[in-house]
């Protein structure tokens, strides 16, 4: 029954997804040629809030926990699980303060309205995974980006999303790189939960009635470190402690 009713809903919310991105795409174009960055960013900032919007129609839910204060005007690193695409918009919404900026595939870069505008405007980072040289310069500027600009990096050791909700182990080069490269950097521990079940049915039908949780953990100061590798290790185990099966 549950599934049946997640055909109809599914219809809408992809009819509104879409249109909200070919609605923003524009307004991103004409943000950042004409008014710059900070224009830029708020309209990125509200095509969030409509994405989530959107996933209502689903009965999606969203819940972001956060008992610490993050840190303004210092770079900050926030390291996630990586449960699926809709991980992304309540992140960004939700950290708009911190400025949020991702590294991502290249493929993402193109051929998708609004998003990949702002992957390639929007001061993220594009890396191809199969191409080091390429890939560990690129990730080498963006770290040098968000310690010269005081934003934020999010990053998903895991690498892929989980498919099931449970956690895989961390690639810790990404990590090692950006440490090196924002040694003033806060570093946030999160934790998400159920954003795989967006996808319990495959692309279509979507999961419908999903409640998904975004909890901060405990922020770790990168100049407290000596030996990074304890820090990841550190880190990994914060998050994944409150991953629910």
């Amino acid at each position: 029954m549950v599934k049946m009713l997640a055909y109809p809903l599914t219809v809408v919310y992809y009819i509104c997804f879409y249109i909200t991105l070919l609605v923003f795409h524009p307004i991103q174009w004409v943000s950042f040629n004409v008014f710059g960055y900070q224009t830029h960013k708020i309209s990125v900032d509200w095509l969030q809030f409509f994405i989530m919007r959107s996933l209502n129609i689903l009965g999606t839910r969203f819940s972001f926990s956060n008992d610490y204060n993050i840190p303004h005007g210092q770079p900050v690193i926030v390291v996630a699980n990586h449960q699926s695409m809709y991980d992304i918009p309540p992140l960004m919404w939700y950290l708009r303060k911190h400025h949020p900026k991702f590294i991502s595939k290249i493929e993402l870069g193109k051929g998708i309205p609004s998003v990949s505008y702002n992957l390639r405007h929007g001061g993220s980072v594009l890396i191809d995974r199969k191409n080091p040289r390429q890939s560990l310069p690129a990730i080498l500027n963006f770290g040098e980006y968000i310690e010269r600009t005081k934003r934020c990096a999010i990053i998903f050791p895991e690498g892929t999303r989980s498919k099931n909700g449970a956690p895989k182990p961390f690639q810790t080069k990404g990590l090692q790189l950006l440490f090196k490269k924002i040694p003033s950097a806060v570093i946030v521990p999160l934790t998400i939960n159920n954003s795989w079940k967006m996808f319990r049915y495959g692309k279509f039908p979507m999961g419908i009635g999903n409640h998904i949780t975004f909890k901060v953990q405990k922020p770790l100061y990168l100049s407290d470190f000596e030996d990074t590798t304890e820090l990841i290790q550190q880190i990994e185990k914060v998050i994944k402690k409150d991953i629910q099966p």
